[in-house]
Parts: structure tokens; C-alpha cells; sequence
């Protein structure tokens, strides 16, 4: 077993993007376990828009990463080592690995036994079997709640969460038109996702596109990008409609008033008695296991098709984390080390 452990550790809160200043590369040894602990090595780690707001200053719903920390990220591993009855060596795992080659599983930090299923990639407990899967499921049917032949619209539909989340709402048989952007991911959501509609928000006419798919408006918003996209969502709305406030994305590398505006047309949600409602899954982690075998009953059936991004290399992570802002990645986004 190699006796380096790399690291990376927040060097700096970057003021927009992330960039060759924000992270330092460290090697240290690799950690010694105690009674009860065992010593995982990482094998995939989750990029998810969220890990840019836990570099910022301003809390969250969990504390800011701290300067000279190992930066935070959910992840999936090994057991190599273990003095616990709790691990066995061989054992995949989930939990925070943060962007480290090992860390320590204990009681104060646990981690997650992963079932391993033929055929699936064990990635996949990151995406659609994982937060990424379980937030989707509350998003669409805790608080959407679609009734057969309504509109559901999702922004970032070819993303992780917006992917799943379409295609749950089309399991439910509603009518579900995806924002995207660019041609290409366009046609991934209506040719092979299902989606009945797709507007792709980098085209001049991206609004006439909007109006066009929902000429009935809009019954559910699953929110995920914010700003102007949101607006003319919101503009759309017809009585009664729900909003799952899942992101903000547009937002996450802009200063905090940049992400804490409002819509500008928020009294229409007044005017149609709509109901919106911010969540965050960690809320909801507790019925992983009632919501996962249903996710992979699906993908079973084939009703919920996983998309993935894997980029290959723990050298990568810091310049892979910003393709989620770039709109470079269609599904999950994942770094194989």
C-alpha cells in the first residue's frame, strides 16, 4: 500500500471561479488507524455545485470550508485496513471522503456500506442511487407533486439532479419540458431521457422556445439555476403551481447579493398562489433506504436512465469542478482516481 496520502487543502476563497490559487496539493503520510477505526482509500469522488458554496465565506446550510482544510466532497471508497467490526477490508463505502486519497472511517466520522449489484457501476451510489437520486425523488414528489398530463419544467435538465428529476416526473405522467443548454444536450432529454420538450437557453430566442413548450404554463418548477431563467419560469406559473427550490447555480460564483436576489417578478407568485419551497436533501437522508430500491427498481426497468461525466485523475478535480459551471458535463459528474 503506497505511504502518501495527497490532499487537497483550500488555500485561498476564491473571488468567482476556481483557479490555480484556490487549492494546494499536499502529501502527507497516510493516516494510522486506532480501535475501532478503519482506513479507506478513495475511489471516486462527487462534484456537485453545491462543494463551491463550501469554499465561500458566508455559511450555509454546513460550515465554510476552512483555510488549510481538506476541501469537503462526498465520495465513495475502499476498506484497506480496518480495526472495527464494522468494516470489513474489500468493503465499498460512502460518506465525506473530502478530495484526499485516504481517510479514516469512525465513530464520529462513519461511513456508508455501499451495496454492490452486478452490472452497476459503483459511481452510480454518487448520481442516481445516491444524494443526487434521493434529492430529485423529494423534489419531485414530496413537494412537485405532478398529476398525470401537467407541466413540469426543470432548468439544468441535463444536469445530475435535473436529468432524474424529468424522468421521475415523466414516471408520474406529466408533461415535462427541459432547459439546457446547447443543442446537443437538447437532444439527449427528448431523444433518450424521454422529456417531451427541451429549450435550449443558449439560443437567442431561448424565451420564445419556453413559451412555445408550455402554452398552457406551467404547473411545476423544479428549480435549479436561478436569475433570469427562473423569472421567465415564474412568469409562466399558472395558479396554484409548486416550485421545488432545489439551486441557485447561476449564482454560486457570483459575490452574496448576486446569489440572494430575488426574482424580480416574485409578487406573480402571489397573484397565483403558488407554493414554493427550498429544500436540502441532508434533510431527508434518513429515507435513503426507502427511496433507493425504488430509483434501482426503475433503472432496472428501464423507466430511469443514469447519466454519468467521469473524469479520470485526482489531479483533475480542480479544474473538473468547474465544469459544472460551464454547462460541460451531462449527468453526474464524477472523478475516478
Amino acid at each position: 500500500m503506497p505511504n502518501v496520502n495527497r490532499r487537497f487543502l483550500l488555500r485561498e476563497r476564491p473571488a468567482g471561479r476556481i483557479d490555480d490559487r484556490t487549492f494546494e496539493l499536499v502529501e502527507e503520510a497516510v493516516p494510522e488507524i486506532g480501535d475501532g477505526e478503519a482506513l479507506v482509500r478513495t475511489r471516486w469522488i462527487s462534484l456537485d455545485p453545491t462543494n463551491r458554496t463550501w469554499i465561500g465565506e458566508i455559511p450555509t446550510y454546513l460550515p465554510p470550508v476552512a483555510i488549510g482544510e481538506v476541501m469537503r466532497a462526498g465520495g465513495l471508497g475502499e476498506v484497506v485496513a480496518s480495526n472495527s467490526p464494522n468494516y470489513r477490508v474489500g468493503q465499498l463505502v460512502w460518506g465525506l471522503t473530502g478530495w484526499q486519497d485516504y481517510l479514516v472511517a469512525s465513530a464520529s466520522a462513519p461511513m456508508m456500506a455501499v451495496p454492490e449489484i452486478a452490472d452497476v457501476s459503483p459511481s452510480l451510489y454518487l448520481g442516481a442511487l445516491g444524494m443526487t437520486g434521493l434529492t430529485a425523488y423529494v423534489g419531485i414528489f414530496d413537494i412537485g407533486r405532478p398529476k398525470p398530463g401537467e407541466t413540469v419544467v426543470v432548468s439544468a435538465a441535463a444536469g445530475a439532479v435535473g436529468s432524474v428529476a424529468g424522468q421521475l416526473a415523466k414516471i408520474e405522467g406529466a408533461r415535462v419540458v427541459g432547459i439546457a443548454g446547447g443543442a446537443k444536450k437538447c437532444a439527449l432529454l427528448t431523444d433518450e431521457l424521454g422529456f417531451d420538450a427541451a429549450v435550449d437557453y443558449k439560443a437567442a430566442d431561448w424565451r420564445e422556445q419556453l413559451k412555445a413548450a408550455t402554452a398552457d404554463g406551467i404547473d411545476v418548477d423544479f428549480e435549479n439555476v436561478g436569475a433570469e431563467i427562473m423569472e421567465a419560469v415564474f412568469s409562466r406559473l399558472n395558479v396554484r403551481a409548486r416550485v421545488a427550490l432545489c439551486g441557485l447555480i447561476s449564482g454560486y460564483n457570483d459575490d452574496a447579493a448576486a446569489v440572494s436576489a430575488g426574482p424580480r417578478n416574485f409578487g406573480h407568485l402571489l397573484v397565483q398562489r403558488v407554493h414554493l419551497e427550498g429544500f436540502i436533501v441532508l434533510d431527508h437522508f434518513g429515507r435513503a433506504g426507502e427511496i433507493v430500491p425504488q430509483l434501482a427498481g426503475w433503472i432496472a426497468e428501464g423507466k430511469l436512465k443514469a447519466q454519468e461525466t467521469v473524469v479520470e485523475g485526482f489531479e483533475q478535480l480542480p479544474v473538473a469542478i468547474n465544469m459544472l459551471f460551464d454547462g460541460e458535463n451531462t449527468g453526474k459528474l464524477v472523478v475516478k482516481l
